[in-house]
């Protein structure tokens, strides 16, 4: 009896802190959101390119991109300064530019008088370039994370458009689902299989991701001051333990591979 009534505490102390972890990265995800800009429009022709980027474009992904904003629209805003220089989508604009030289009257479907959607950031890219840096790289760390819901959403979407979700090499001109969805929410083949065709059980390789990110969570969390509450102590004694045990199912998850 002493044992369960300890492992009762245990999840009853564990859920606590959860809820703490969830309700901190709401805010965190808020606060991202108000740092990332105010949203508005912005005619094509009066985004600029800036004078250096740290990438280079891939033709065939601007290509590809093309084509599933020709479909779907722009689902993410660019990132501009007040000026008006791109900060972030340099492949975003290069697609959406190809898009109004080889299909006009799309463009102007999604683009109404040319209105590009952008978040406008408080600051001048040549004033703060360090500051253009982050934001280009925060862009590329933070993309949003769909839900299999909203994958399933777009996935439909492409299909109805002409996309063909076939196994085995693609026919001659024949536009192939799995590559343009990736290209659309930046997730692997073997992810949008599972969310696409209801498998819901997770695979090796996902328990050893969560696995490792329910240990990265737990340790930010074991160094951020104000664990005042009893539970939060009583969790933060017990931290050690629990990460060891964690560290012990990762060892055996990638033995087992």
């Amino acid at each position: 009896m002493a044992r369960r009534s300890k492992k009762v505490d245990f999840l009853e102390n564990l859920s606590a802190v959860t809820e703490q972890m969830q309700d901190k990265d709401q805010e965190a995800n808020l606060r991202r959101e108000r740092e990332r800009g105010e949203l508005s429009t912005l005619p094509l022709e009066r985004i600029k390119d800036r004078e250096s980027s740290t990438r280079t474009l891939n033709t065939e992904h601007v290509q590809s991109l093309k084509e599933s904003i020709a479909t779907l629209g722009l689902i993410e805003p660019l990132a501009v300064d007040r000026e008006k220089v791109l900060l972030a989508g340099g492949h975003r604009l290069a697609a959406i530019a190809l898009l109004l030289d080889t299909d006009p009257d799309t463009f102007e479907q999604h683009f109404p008088k040319s209105a590009i959607p952008v978040r406008v950031m408080p600051f001048s890219a040549a004033n703060e370039p360090d500051r253009a840096l982050q934001v280009e790289v925060a862009e590329n760390e933070y993309r949003r994370d769909y839900t299999p819901a909203e994958v399933k959403k777009i996935a439909q979407r492409l299909i109805n458009a002409g996309y063909k979700d076939a196994k085995g090499r693609p026919k001659k001109g024949e536009k192939v689902l799995m590559p343009a969805l990736s290209t659309v929410v930046g997730k692997n083949r073997r992810t949008l299989q599972r969310y696409l065709h209801g498998d819901s059980k997770k695979s090796r390789t996902d328990v050893h991701l969560s696995l490792k990110k329910a240990k990265k969570s737990l340790e930010s969390w074991q160094n951020q001051p104000g664990h005042n509450t009893p539970a939060s102590q009583k969790l933060s004694k017990q931290l050690p333990e629990i990460l060891s045990l964690i560290d012990a199912v990762i060892e055996e998850n990638s033995s087992a591979k």
